[in-house]
């Protein structure tokens, strides 16, 4: 991984060089993803390109475990994705300079995560942006899972449809379905990550952070869910729980049932 981030970082330099100042915007990031891929040669194949909405805010929701992820999403869909990213990337040198370059914001720490993901992705749904989001956290990023296989679904980005004043939102699932594929050993330690953000249990064990270098993979994009005024009705009082695990569980059953299509 500290390769193919020194790969990346190299590229940002270049394309603010050019530009005649410091940093790209996210528009770039479209260019940089197409370039890299094609670079170490993943071979990448679209389903349902027709479900992308072509209008409004979307609210992204995918399957999580590469580094390449937002990368694919963001080639896939053909526009800027801001994704929201894991608290410890906001702080690692060089880390943070690529995913902030790259038009991604890091959540703040534990205590205030929640807040600053409702604050920072609302504005950009407002502004009719791209917002992406991996609810199943780190844990498939740390601990190697299968390609078919899909962790525990946090309900954050519900919560967040459900109570952003974003008129005419959806929110698209999108399956990650690779088919072909090389695990490598990284030269960062798990130990290490903890030292950057010790909230994070999934640190503090031994062993170094996998990483997954896709081959040859589908993206998927599942059918959109559209937020109505009437979803922002019902969610008040105990009705609000029952709508979120609702959601929730369309989207994630939408990815599960497209892995098993595009995982052969």
């Amino acid at each position: 991984m500290l390769l193919s981030l020194k790969a990346i970082y190299q590229t940002l330099e270049h394309t603010s060089l050019s530009k005649g100042k410091m940093g790209i915007k996210a528009d770039n990031f479209l260019l940089l993803s197409s370039l890299f891929l094609k670079t170490i040669g993943t071979r990448i194949f679209f389903h349902h390109g027709d479900r992308i909405p072509t209008e409004g805010g979307i609210l992204v929701v995918s399957n999580h475990r590469s580094f390449m992820d937002p990368l694919l999403l963001t080639v896939a869909v053909n526009r800027p994705i801001r994704f929201a990213c894991h608290h410890y990337m906001g702080q690692v040198p060089l880390l943070r300079e690529v995913v902030t370059g790259l038009g991604c914001f890091p959540l703040d720490d534990h205590s205030h995560r929640q807040k600053h993901f409702f604050r920072q992705a609302t504005e950009l749904l407002q502004a009719q942006e791209m917002v992406g989001v991996f609810p199943e956290g780190a844990a498939p990023m740390v601990r190697f899972t299968p390609p078919g296989q899909l962790g525990n679904f946090q309900r954050g980005f519900a919560h967040l449809a459900l109570r952003a004043p974003v008129s005419n939102l959806a929110i698209l699932p999108v399956a990650i379905a690779s088919s072909e594929e090389r695990l490598i050993s990284s030269s960062i330690p798990l130990k290490l990550l903890s030292f950057f953000d010790p909230s994070e249990p999934l640190f503090n064990q031994p062993g170094w952070h996998p990483v997954i270098v896709y081959q040859r993979c589908n993206i998927m994009f599942g059918r959109p869910f559209w937020i109505t005024a009437s979803h922002r009705q019902q969610y008040q009082g105990k009705y609000a729980k029952q709508l979120v695990a609702k959601l929730t569980n369309y989207v994630s059953q939408e990815i599960v049932s497209l892995l098993q299509r595009g995982c052969y």
